[in-house]
């Protein structure tokens, strides 16, 4: 992979390929080596770092998060599954880390994850990558498989090897409501970033 910079008067762009190093100067494409595609130049796996980028992550993460939460603490509640607790297993982490539970470091972590990690991972990491391994998947079943990731990562990395609770919590029922969570999160921000990627067309490319 070959990572290739763009700047602008007010953007810096990063674009991945295999085939081609770009850098784009004053509105004129510079070629390096071999092709790119024209999927790749139109934002598939191209990597802004501008303020449009930032506002996205922001929104489109603050956005996901206030679903999550809603979703994990009062829908699946009220319609008898388990409720989601993000914020102490985030304080369990900090004990087993530092020692000691700190509540307001726990909330931080989980709007940390949910408002700047997670979106960055979709935008920077995952998108790219399933662009380039599956080029035809759209942006949904993307998500999904996104969400996916990030429930593994939550209880299994994280709940498991980090604080050191049973795998997947012991696959009780916390555990499948935490799956639909985060991949109604993943597809929550997905959507964002997708609309605002397209905001005429709205969210065609399903």
């Amino acid at each position: 992979m070959v990572w290739s910079v763009a700047i602008t008067d007010h953007r810096v762009s990063l674009i991945s390929t295999g085939y081609r190093t770009v850098v784009r100067t004053s509105g004129n494409w510079n070629q390096g080596i071999g092709d790119m595609t024209e999927q790749a130049i139109n934002g598939r796996t191209a990597l802004r770092l501008d303020r449009h980028t930032v506002m996205t992550v922001m929104f489109g993460g603050a956005l996901a998060t206030v679903a999550f939460d809603f979703f994990g603490q009062s829908i699946s509640p009220m319609l008898g599954f388990s409720g989601l607790a993000p914020v102490p297993l985030a304080n369990n982490v900090i004990r087993v880390l530092f020692g000691e539970a700190y509540s307001p470091g726990a909330h931080f972590l989980h709007y940390l994850a949910g408002m700047v990690a997670y979106p960055v991972g979709w935008l920077f990491i995952a998108r790219p990558v399933l662009a380039r391994l599956v080029p035809g998947m759209s942006w949904l079943p993307g998500s999904v498989i996104y969400g996916v990731g990030l429930w593994i990562f939550a209880l299994y990395i994280m709940a498991h090897l980090v604080a050191g609770n049973p795998a997947f919590l012991g696959f009780t029922g916390i555990t499948w409501v935490a799956l639909a969570g985060h991949i109604l999160f993943a597809v929550v921000f997905a959507a964002v970033a997708e609309f605002r990627r397209h905001p005429a067309a709205g969210l065609t490319d399903r």
